[in-house]
C-alpha cells in the first residue's frame, strides 16, 4: 500500500514501520532552463515521475512517500537569474537530516528519486553517512542514469542534450504543456568533442562545467522535435523503471551492522 508521510498520524507511522516499508523521497531543483522551459522543470519532472510510478507499483508493497525537496544543489546554474541553490554542505546536511528522521521513525529503506544532475554528488555523500550512522539502505535513482527508452532519442542527443534538450522538453510538453514556449528557440547542440570519445560534461570521464559553458542560454541539446506524445512515452518508461527500483529495494536484505 502507498502512504503519504504527512497524512499519517505518529501511531500509524509507527505501525507502518513495523512492516519494513520503503520510504521514497523526490529531489528536484529550481534553476534556469534556457528561454523555453520554466525554472521548475526538474521539480515538475521529478514529481510527475513520482505520480506516474505510484500507478505502476505492486499494491502489496509497503511504500511511504515523503514530501519533495524542491531546491537542490544548482551552483552550475548560478550565473543565470532565477536559479535557487543550496550550498553543497547544506544540501548534504538536509538529506542527512531527512534520513535521520526516517531512521528515527524506525524505517531503514530509503529511495532517492532524483531529477537533477547536480544532486548526484550530494546524494552519494549523504547516503554513505546514513548507511554508516543508521544502517540504512539508501538507493540513489537519478532517472537519466536508468536505461533509456529504446529508439526514442538519438544517442548523441541523449549524451549531449543534457540540459533543456529533447528529453526534458518532451516530458514537459506532457507534464506541463502550458509552461513550454519554443517561440524564438534556438537549438544548442554541444557537439562531439574531437578525439575524446570518453571525455564530456557527463559520462565515463566527465569534466566540471558551468551552464554558460554549454551555450549562450545555458542549455544543451535540440528540443525542436519534442512533443507530448514522446513525453508521455518517456514519463511512462522512466516511471516503470523507478517502480522497479522501489520493488527491488524492498526485496534487498536489511543491513544488520555498521
Amino acid at each position: 500500500m502507498i502512504h503519504d508521510w504527512q497524512t499519517l498520524t505518529a501511531p500509524a507511522l509507527a505501525t507502518l514501520a513495523e512492516r519494513d516499508p520503503v520510504a521514497v523521497l523526490v529531489l528536484g531543483a529550481i534553476e534556469q532552463h534556457g528561454t523555453h522551459l520554466p525554472l521548475g522543470t526538474d521539480l515538475i519532472i521529478g514529481e510527475g515521475l513520482m505520480r506516474a510510478l505510484r500507478e505502476k507499483l505492486d499494491p502489496a508493497l509497503e511504500v511511504v512517500c515523503l514530501p519533495t525537496i524542491a531546491v537542490g544543489a544548482s551552483d552550475e546554474h548560478a550565473s543565470f537569474g532565477g536559479t535557487l541553490s543550496l550550498p553543497a554542505p547544506l544540501a548534504i546536511a538536509t538529506l542527512e537530516a531527512y534520513g535521520e528522521s526516517v531512521a528515527r521513525a524506525g524505517i531503514k529503506r530509503l529511495v532517492l528519486i532524483n531529477s537533477h544532475g547536480g544532486n548526484k554528488a550530494i546524494m552519494d555523500l549523504a547516503a554513505l553517512t546514513l548507511r554508516k550512522r543508521f544502517n540504512m539502505r539508501v538507493v540513489k535513482a537519478t532517472y537519466t542514469r536508468l536505461p533509456p527508452l529504446e529508439g526514442a532519442i538519438d544517442a548523441d542527443e541523449l549524451r549531449y542534450g543534457l540540459h533543456g534538450g529533447l528529453l526534458e522538453t518532451a516530458m514537459m510538453h506532457y507534464l506541463a504543456p502550458a509552461s513550454v514556449n519554443l517561440e524564438g528557440y534556438q537549438a544548442a547542440p554541444l557537439g562531439r568533442l574531437p578525439d575524446n570519445p570518453l571525455v564530456g560534461p557527463e559520462g565515463a570521464a566527465a569534466f566540471a562545467w558551468l551552464a554558460e559553458d554549454l551555450s549562450q542560454h545555458g542549455v544543451a541539446g535540440d528540443a525542436q522535435q519534442a512533443d507530448a506524445a514522446l513525453g508521455e512515452r518517456l514519463v511512462n518508461h522512466y516511471a516503470a523503471k523507478l517502480a522497479d527500483v522501489i520493488a527491488e529495494t524492498a526485496r534487498l536484505p536489511a543491513f544488520t551492522s555498521g
